[in-house]
């Protein structure tokens, strides 16, 4: 099964309180990267969830985005900013010594400034953590890999149609490909013809100029090669595992083969029906760009 590593997906997961979301984007990309936005309280498990990701998913630029929520029945728990509390008080301190003011400095005075007591959000245990982002991460790959297979099938239908058009090209090149040289002792003998009586003809030199010829424009290995690189390329259309750089190989080979069969050809309307299978062989390409 083919699978584009263009896709989205995202998840959530609640637990004791605890709220995650997760999303993760993937594109194309030769190599699998892995990037996570996270909040800090998860930056301890980072390599956990890259390994995760790695498993699932071998191509690709991925980000991944998580979000961490605070439901209605979590526990807040005060806290206090010490090096801000003991700013305001020394400014306090200040201001009473340089305004003679009389009296200590009132306590509530100091807890009713701006960010001096926060809450923030109790400590989980950590494995309640883990369990709640595994649940959010495997629906969210899940949702992206679904994505990824969509669009993998899409992309193969649309190769298998242009392979098919190569096929057809590749049938007109067969058929053309052994009058090129019969075509060619053709020309050589009318020009010949237009000087008999001036020179001596010698037969076998003729048949020795026409084999050579034919030796040299002959791509019947060439075509051997390319059906079997074709052969090759849609045998990994059905494959599970990730077939992206396979195919980028093979698609190198066939304009390899192909390329050969042009240099070699020396026929106009050969050379033709060479150049449409290239256009081809490059909207594969194009494709191919995109399957992990």
């Amino acid at each position: 099964m083919i699978r584009s590593m263009t896709g989205y997906g995202k998840g959530r997961a609640e637990i004791q309180g605890l709220s995650l979301s997760v999303e993760i984007k993937s594109v194309n990309h030769r190599y699998g990267d892995v990037t996570i936005k996270a909040p800090r309280s998860m930056m301890s498990l980072e390599n956990d969830i890259k390994k995760r990701i790695s498993e699932r998913l071998k191509r690709g630029k991925i980000d991944v985005f998580i979000n961490q929520d605070v439901c209605g029945d979590t526990v807040m728990v005060p806290t206090l900013n010490r090096p801000l509390a003991a700013a305001y008080i020394n400014l306090f301190e200040e201001l009473r010594t340089d305004f003679a003011v009389d009296g200590g400095i009132p306590l509530s005075l100091v807890v009713s400034q701006k960010e001096v007591v926060t809450l923030k959000e109790g400590d989980l245990p950590i494995e309640s953590l883990k369990e709640c982002l595994e649940i959010a991460l495997s629906a969210a790959l899940d949702s992206l890999e679904g994505m990824r297979v969509t669009e993998g099938e899409a992309t193969c239908r649309d190769m298998e149609d242009k392979l098919s058009g190569v096929e057809q090209l590749l049938a007109l090149v067969e058929t053309r490909a052994p009058h090129v040289a019969v075509e060619w002792k053709g020309k050589l003998m009318e020009r010949l013809a237009r000087f008999a009586g001036d020179i001596a003809v010698d037969p076998q030199r003729i048949a020795q100029e026409v084999a050579i010829f034919a030796d040299r424009c002959d791509i019947s290995e060439e075509l051997v090669r390319f059906r079997s690189h074709l052969k090759q390329f849609r045998g990994l259309f059905n494959g599970d595992d990730p077939v992206g750089r396979q195919m980028d190989f093979l698609v190198q080979e066939l304009n390899r083969e192909v390329n050969t069969m042009g240099s070699k050809s020396n026929d106009a309307e050969l050379t033709r029906h060479v150049v449409a299978i290239k256009a081809e062989l490059e909207k594969v390409r194009e494709q191919v760009q995109n399957i992990e």
